[in-house]
């Protein structure tokens, strides 16, 4: 099971493999589809493939709207800036909270970016800490706290998130959420709670 990128360790190992470097490097040069990341870096298509699976699944590269492949910056930028705040140490008061809230915030942005595009669920996290960030982020999106929905409505809802997903269907997703508290259920209906559970997740 991949890993996001979310220390500079896991970048290098990322990059330690000389196809997913040499991809990586095509797309920054501008390759925009697998055919032409296969002839920038002299690869053969499923050399190329692999590589492009994995540099998307640990968030290095990903498609742009116009389906183009792109860098995504945004990633190596979140890290600088985290390495930056480290290197500087605590603030005034002998602490490092401020830092370490601002690290969380960005990795659940990351983790977020990796399993979650444009509005569809991509997979779940195999690790349970983060899969609880991407279903409370699905509840929060989703579902208004304190308003009721049948079943159907529940259903027709997850199933969208769903959509580009080949690994869960919407019936898992539903009694993920319900078993974490995001759902509450009575008699076919569901409801959010006003106040998110707390699961740890953060």
């Amino acid at each position: 099971m991949a890993t996001e990128p979310d220390t500079a360790e896991q970048l290098v190992r990322l990059f330690a493999e000389e196809s997913r470097a040499r991809a990586f490097a095509a797309v920054a040069l501008g390759a925009c589809t697998p055919d032409q990341v296969a002839r920038t870096a002299a690869l053969s298509p499923r050399e190329t493939a692999a590589a492009l699976r994995r540099l998307r699944e640990q968030g290095a590269v990903t498609t742009g709207d116009d389906g183009d492949l792109r860098v995504a910056y945004e990633v190596f930028r979140a890290r600088a800036r985290a390495d930056a705040r480290r290197e500087r140490g605590t603030d005034e008061r002998g602490t490092d909270e401020r830092a370490t809230d601002e690290r969380g915030t960005e990795q659940t942005d990351m983790v977020l970016r990796t399993f979650v595009r444009d509005g569809r669920l991509v997979r779940l996290p195999a690790r349970w800490t983060r899969k609880k960030l991407v279903l409370r982020h699905i509840a929060e999106q989703t579902f208004e706290p304190g308003v009721e929905y049948p079943e159907r409505t529940i259903d027709a809802k997850l199933r969208a998130w769903c959509e580009d997903s080949d690994e869960i269907d919407h019936v898992t997703l539903r009694r993920y959420l319900v078993d974490l508290h995001h759902l509450h259920r009575s008699e076919g209906v569901y409801r959010r709670p006003a106040a998110p559970p707390h699961d740890g997740a953060a």
